[in-house]
């Protein structure tokens, strides 16, 4: 059997039966005042970003209305518009940082449709390279992360500044 080195799991199995799971994930990101702990990239007067805990690849983060709704058709033009904008902030600094080939971006809407939080309507912005479905996934049912967490938020975060200073 071969082992994979994930030292950002023990923090979630040591302490996953002392969260909070009777308020939204979302919500608790965004009233939360230590960005850091949530993964959280960016506040917006409307939205939200934060890198997914659980990623399918390195960078994988996700944007989100501040209205706690499941409901795209919900959302006003302006909610929608900001969390778009956001999007396209974030495909900047992801190709910057990993130069990715391509990138899948969308909401899951519904359970039927994968939604794995589905009470809170989210986006996710996914990088893709060529061939990062290696024998790991298909074979193995394992998907490898490149880098741990921290470094992407690091990274993130950095390159958000470099970027919002050369504007």
């Amino acid at each position: 059997m071969k082992s994979l080195f994930a030292p950002w799991r023990f923090a979630y199995v040591t302490s996953v039966d002392t969260q909070d799971r009777s308020q939204c994930i979302f919500c608790q990101a965004y009233a939360s005042a230590v960005d850091r702990a949530t993964l959280t990239l960016w506040r917006r007067q409307r939205s939200f970003a934060l890198l997914n805990r659980y990623p399918y690849t390195t960078g994988h983060c996700m944007v989100a209305p501040i209205k706690h709704c499941s409901d795209l058709e919900s959302l006003e033009q302006a909610t929608l518009t900001e969390m778009l904008l956001g999007t396209q902030a974030l495909i900047r600094v992801l190709r910057m940082l990993y130069d990715p080939h391509g990138f899948n971006v969308g909401f899951n809407l519904g359970e039927a449709a994968g939604a794995g939080i589905e009470e809170h309507l989210h986006l996710h912005i996914v990088p893709r390279w060529r061939g990062d479905t290696s024998q790991m996934t298909v074979i193995g049912g394992v998907r490898v992360i490149p880098e741990d967490l921290e470094t992407t938020m690091d990274r993130f975060l950095a390159e958000q500044a470099r970027q919002e200073g050369t504007r």
